[in-house]
Formats: C-alpha cells, sequence, structure tokens
C-alpha cells in the first residue's frame, strides 16, 4: 500500500503542493505545523505494515528533530516499510547507506531546516494569539535618557549602560534608529 502524508511546512502552509505528482492510495493530513502531538502520523505509522510505502514532500514534513526522525527511522526499519523523501530524492534505505560525511552533512543541513520550521510556526502561532514578539523594546524614559547622556558627549558608554542599564550595542542600534528616522523627516 502507498501512503502519502502531508502537513502545513513554511514554504507550503495550505499543503497543496505536497505530492502532487504521485498515485498514492491514501493520503494523510495533518492539520497544523507546529512541532506538537502530530495524532495524524501517529495513527498513520500504527497502520503501515510491512512492505508499505509511505512518501512524504521532505523530510521536515515528516520529522520536527533528529530524534523523532530517527525513532521514524527506526520504526520503518523495524517493520521493513520505506519511506520516500521526494524534495531530497532519498529513502530512508539510502540514508542508511551514507558515508560517515555524508551522514554528517546530511544531518547538520538537516538540523539547520528543524529549526527554520519550527521557529516560523511558533512566531506565526504566537502572532495569532496576540502575543509580542521580539526582545522588548526598552523603555522611552530610559531610551531619552541615554539619548541625552550620548548627544552631550560627556558621559562615557560604560556610564550610560550604568545609568540606563542599556548596553553598547542596544544604545547603537537605537541611535541607528533614530538617525534613520531624523534623515527620513528631513529627506
Amino acid at each position: 500500500m502507498k501512503y502519502g502524508y502531508i502537513r502545513p511546512i513554511v514554504l507550503d502552509q495550505q499543503c497543496t503542493h505536497q505530492l502532487n505528482e504521485l498515485f498514492i492510495d491514501t493520503l494523510i493530513k495533518e492539520t497544523h505545523g507546529l512541532a506538537r502531538k502530530r495524532t495524524e502520523l501517529e495513527q498513520l505509522l500504527m497502520t503501515v505494515q510491512k512492505y508499505d510505502e509511505l512518501f512524504v514532500q521532505n523530510i521536515v514534513v515528516l520529522a520536527d528533530s533528529l530524534q523523532q526522525f530517527l525513532d521514524i527511522l527506526r520504526l520503518a526499519e523495524r517493520d521493513q516499510i520505506t519511506i520516500h523523501f521526494v524534495d531530497e530524492q532519498l529513502t530512508n534505505q539510502t540514508i542508511q547507506k551514507a558515508t560517515l560525511l555524508q551522514s554528517a552533512t546530511f544531518f547538520v543541513n538537516l538540523q539547520f531546516k528543524f529549526l527554520s520550521h519550527s521557529s516560523t510556526f511558533t512566531l506565526q502561532d504566537a502572532k495569532q494569539q496576540g502575543k509580542s514578539i521580539g526582545r522588548p523594546r526598552k523603555a522611552d524614559a530610559k531610551l531619552e535618557l541615554a539619548f541625552a547622556m550620548y548627544d552631550s558627549k560627556t558621559y562615557t558608554l560604560y556610564d550610560i549602560k550604568e545609568a540606563t542599564g542599556i548596553s553598547k550595542s542596544t544604545l547603537y542600534r537605537y541611535l541607528d534608529d533614530r538617525s534613520t528616522l531624523l534623515s527620513d523627516e528631513k529627506g
């Protein structure tokens, strides 16, 4: 039996570009792209039988971490199923036959993909819940004091940090933002 598994990923959040060109007996779709419990995948992994084939567009569709990926590879080996990764043009058998250098390179790149995917969906989920994203902005009173101290040219960067709690790099970032804003207002 040929199964397909799709779920929202960064470049295809509506799952419209996954496994379109393949003939698959049963297509399973996960409803979210987050790294939380994926009930459809768990059910699918309980359903597949010896010699079945599972098709996914890419590895990030199937797993959220290296540990989860390795767990699924072990399961596939034990149950004697073949997993096809369409974008990577790999199967779980070809991954197992790679050299150490090929494997190390592959897993480093894979870790980057997992982190990128997870970060994107976590940020989107937080925005949808109305949570603020990124570092909190420094209080305006502290910024004004830091600007005044800096502009007076009588204080060192250390003095400014001690008085306001704003580090050198943060102060420079805000000064750059301020100068950009001022030049935009003039121009």
